[in-house]
């Protein structure tokens, strides 16, 4: 028997958008496959984030709901400084919910969405 589990994101009109953003923000990221509906939105993506894959699709019907932060994309980094370049590029025209700081069990964490409300979660390793 085999499983696999992917993190899927839809967005409506904007995944092509995140795509560009994710994949330039986390080191190691590459788009496997893209295809595209007639209108240039996109029907199915399956990109990695630093060897993780995700599926990322435009929904071609609306819905009453999004993102929430209940779910959130929880990276841990060992270098402060990819850590911080990562917080800046991704939390650019988003909302920080907890600001990067020493909280205790981490030294440092930040929590935010992006400017498309998918949260993310950065945590740097503990020495």
């Amino acid at each position: 028997m085999s499983i696999n589990i992917k993190t899927h994101l839809m967005f409506e009109g904007l995944a092509q958008k995140a795509i560009d953003l994710y994949t330039s923000a986390i080191p190691n990221s590459d788009v496997k496959s893209i295809k595209h509906y007639s209108d240039g939105t996109i029907e199915q993506a399956h990109i990695t984030l630093n060897g993780n894959d995700y599926i990322v699709i435009d929904s071609p019907v609306k819905h009453e709901f999004t993102f929430t932060p209940a779910m959130s994309i929880f990276v841990t980094f060992s270098e402060e400084s990819t850590l911080v370049e990562v917080y800046n590029i991704l939390s650019a025209h988003g909302n920080v919910m907890m600001p990067l700081d020493n909280y205790g069990f981490s030294d440092k964490f930040v929590w935010f969405t992006d400017q498309f409300g998918v949260s993310w979660q950065l945590n740097l390793e503990a020495e």
